[in-house]
């Protein structure tokens, strides 16, 4: 819901979203083509975001063709130049969705994404439907895109590691709200907000015995809806005080560039 909302999918109920310096909150400001144009998103699933009554090289040049850019030849042209870029033969232009894998196809819509040439692109649990041993190609598939394309992501997944793969600067969110916002570096070597201080125990190691103990979470998730009292997180906090049932922790400076919403941020969690 985050990516859709942030690319005018979904109606944002509060808040203020702004792109290139115009807020886009408000009634007019998802309407323009411009907008539409420089922000693109890559859907979650790879089956159902696809119209299985178009071939591959109409739903990829739909967007051209919406936006007005080129004749019938030159789209024609485009289209094909990056299906090649994301790893796709000439003939599947002429194919439909169904004749492809789960990564051929999350290939396709990446190749939709980015064929109008988008600034921002929304990445949305874009690996998180393919078995782990096409994950890793399409992260290095979007890892060049960035760097070829000099595009701005907004990565969302809940797998960590996959996050710190392909970030620069990372959000860590609980019951929708922010916990702790860092350069991904600094995070994973100075993590403040205890869940993120979970988050990070729980992702695998190469080599078991250098893995450090896994902080096991108690109690279930409360509702986003009638989230509790103070911190959002000190139902299932290993650390947390009375004050936390009181005072709602403000995201705050705890290191450079790194901000944490925790009372006792940086507090050794034992397990």
């Amino acid at each position: 819901t985050l990516g859709r909302t942030l690319v005018g999918l979904v109606p944002s109920t509060a808040g203020e979203i702004w792109f290139e310096g115009k807020q886009l909150s408000t009634s007019n400001g998802f309407r323009s083509k411009h907008v539409h144009r420089e922000m693109q998103i890559i859907f979650q699933d790879p089956f159902g975001s696809l119209d299985p009554r178009m071939r591959v090289r109409d739903a990829v040049a739909e967007g051209l063709a919406i936006h007005g850019i080129g004749d019938r030849r030159r789209r024609r042209e485009v289209v094909d130049g990056i299906l090649a870029r994301v790893g796709l033969r000439p003939e599947a232009a002429n194919h439909f969705p169904h004749e492809f894998s789960g990564g051929q196809r999350q290939r396709i819509g990446i190749a939709r994404a980015l064929v109008v040439e988008p600034k921002f692109v929304v990445a949305d649990e874009p690996v998180s439907a393919l078995d782990v041993s096409i994950q890793s190609q399409v992260l290095n598939l979007l890892v060049e895109l960035k760097r070829e394309f000099h595009l701005t992501y907004l990565f969302v997944a809940h797998n960590l590691a996959v996050v710190g793969y392909i970030s620069d600067r990372i959000a860590v969110m609980y019951l929708g709200k922010i916990v702790e916002l860092s350069p991904a570096r600094e995070l994973f070597a100075h993590p403040q907000h205890p869940y993120t201080m979970a988050l990070i125990s729980a992702i695998p190691q190469p080599v078991p015995k250098q893995a450090g103990d896994r902080i096991i979470l108690t109690g279930d998730v409360p509702s986003p809806v009638n989230p509790p009292s103070g911190c959002r997180f000190r139902t299932r906090c290993p650390i947390a005080q009375p004050i936390c049932a009181e005072v709602e922790p403000p995201l705050a400076s705890k290191r450079d560039e790194h901000l944490a919403a925790c009372h006792f941020a940086g507090t050794p969690i034992r397990t």
